[in-house]
């Protein structure tokens, strides 16, 4: 028998640029492909059902894809280190090979995994297959990690590889003899709930489902509007690669360069760069992950702990099932609920309400976006809660206070995105569609709207609530001036 290694795959699930993949195929004659359903103890962010739909779905767009090179991915369950040393004594393996996660958890486990696996003799090599860049290579000119994404998008741009992706194997041997595998429907990763038919109907999970993905954004036009089309839900504007990237069945660089080699007008380029820009939040994202890991569940601005959210289980509860009697932001939680995705401006107006308007923790809103989107990604969601509620990395806590009647008349003028996810408001003229409590009675008789039965009322009025929000802030700000003054006095 000729040599063999073992690729774990994990948040990578394709074959073309992938690099534990292509050094599996040049170190050894036979490769056993492998996804481990790790048990995972003490995880507060384990994948969520959404996810867990994805993954399910992505996981057997893998094994066609393997099977088409005449392998196919082998599952199993259990310990990551235990069900590797299994199986390098089943197949005599002498190479393990991973592409690297950059979440605390998984980091801490792997160095675990790689620490028992060389004790036992066996080579392993990690790699970085999902970002253009691994997260602690990239610092200030003083040497720390950046807190804010402009300084951190220069520093990208100038020190990013311009090589293009590498293609796919045109084969991979599985070793002689018949290796134990888990059936994919024993993961119970599908979740039973009704809601996932919205899933089915919207995604295309796989390698090649995010190659069409990005065809069409850029073949349709999408591309060459993004710079004002990503704003606006009402139309296809964006790329909708993000749980595409997430799973790794795409990778960031095999965007960047599909992008760069796309001809466009002059007038593009803009729009171009402002999408790439997209990659680089993507990359600030982890990189502020990985340099502040208690991020997941604690603001990175201490003078937040002292925040007073509020806790109001019922208006959280009309927040998730979009019934706040907002229409921009029903219409955003609404497609959330039958989706798993969320328009990103959307994302931004309905983060603000929670955590302004309700003054809900971001906590509170970053957990229920992790259950419920297929693009649930740790430094994503975390990075964006934060910057909203303003106690995270690039913060501006007075500026992020959407007012959600001004923004859907902006970015949803004729109104078209909420009378597609909030249909009881179809026959709503334009002018009051963005608020409805300010329609003459007569209107809202003629589109068969009654407010607070057909239609919620309002669970909070925005402009109290601003005022109420800016009183909060203020306080922590004055909390902070009054500690430093205090400790100026004492030296």
């Amino acid at each position: 028998m000729g040599s063999t290694s073992i690729v774990w795959f994990r948040l990578d699930l394709r074959l073309a640029d992938n690099q534990a993949v292509l050094a599996a195929v040049r170190h050894s004659d036979c490769v056993v492909p492998l996804y481990i359903d790790a048990i995972e103890k003490g995880n507060s962010w384990a994948a969520g059902a959404a996810s867990r739909w994805w993954l399910h779905q992505s996981l057997k767009s893998l094994n066609r894809d393997l099977q088409n090179l005449g392998s196919r991915l082998i599952i199993r369950s259990g310990d990551p280190a235990a069900v590797l040393l299994s199986l390098l004594e089943e197949t005599g393996a002498r190479f393990v090979f991973w592409n690297r996660v950059f979440d605390p958890v998984g980091r801490a486990r792997d160095r675990r995994v790689e620490e028992v696996l060389r004790a036992r003799g066996a080579v392993v090599q990690s790699f970085n297959s999902s970002l253009m860049h691994d997260p602690h290579l990239l610092r200030t000119g003083a040497g720390n990690p950046f807190q804010a994404f402009t300084p951190f998008w220069h520093r990208l741009t100038s020190s990013t590889n311009q090589e293009p992706p590498a293609e796919c194997p045109r084969s991979m041997t599985l070793p002689q003899g018949q290796l134990a595998s888990v059936a994919l429907e024993a993961l119970t990763l599908e979740p039973r709930a009704d809601w996932v038919s919205g899933l089915r109907a919207t995604w295309s999970p796989g390698e090649s489902g995010a190659h069409e993905k990005l065809r069409h954004f850029i073949q349709s036009g999408a591309l060459s509007r993004y710079a004002t089309g990503r704003d606006r839900p009402d139309h296809d504007g964006v790329s909708m690669l993000s749980p595409h990237l997430h799973f790794g069945e795409i990778g960031p660089r095999q965007i960047w360069h599909a992008v760069r080699q796309t001809p466009l007008e002059l007038s593009a380029h803009a729009s171009a760069v402002t999408f790439l820009k997209e990659l680089g939040w993507r990359e600030f994202a982890y990189h502020v992950l990985y340099n502040f890991p208690d991020t997941i569940n604690q603001p990175m601005r201490p003078e937040f702990d002292r925040f007073s959210w509020r806790k109001n289980d019922s208006a959280l509860k009309k927040w998730q099932r979009g019934q706040t009697g907002y229409p921009i932001v029903d219409a955003g939680m609404r497609q959330l609920w039958q989706t798993g995705w969320m328009h990103n401006r959307v994302r931004m107006i309905v983060s603000s309400f929670l955590t302004k308007d309700l003054l809900i923790s971001w906590l509170d809103g970053a957990r229920w976006f992790w259950d419920r989107l297929v693009d649930a990604d740790l430094a994503n969601n975390t990075l964006g809660w934060q910057w909203v509620a303003g106690c995270g990395a690039d913060a501006a806590p007075y500026f992020r206070m959407f007012n959600p009647v001004l923004q859907g008349k902006k970015f949803d003028p004729d109104g078209d995105y909420v009378r597609r996810w909030v249909p009881e408001l179809a026959r709503l003229p334009s002018r009051w569609i963005h608020s409805p409590w300010q329609a003459p009675p007569a209107e809202l008789s003629a589109a068969g709207v009654e407010l607070g039965r057909t239609y919620p009322a309002r669970v909070v009025d925005h402009a109290w609530a601003r005022d109420r929000a800016l009183d909060a802030l203020s306080s922590i700000r004055r909390g902070s001036v009054r500690k430093r003054a205090v400790s100026q006095a004492a030296r």
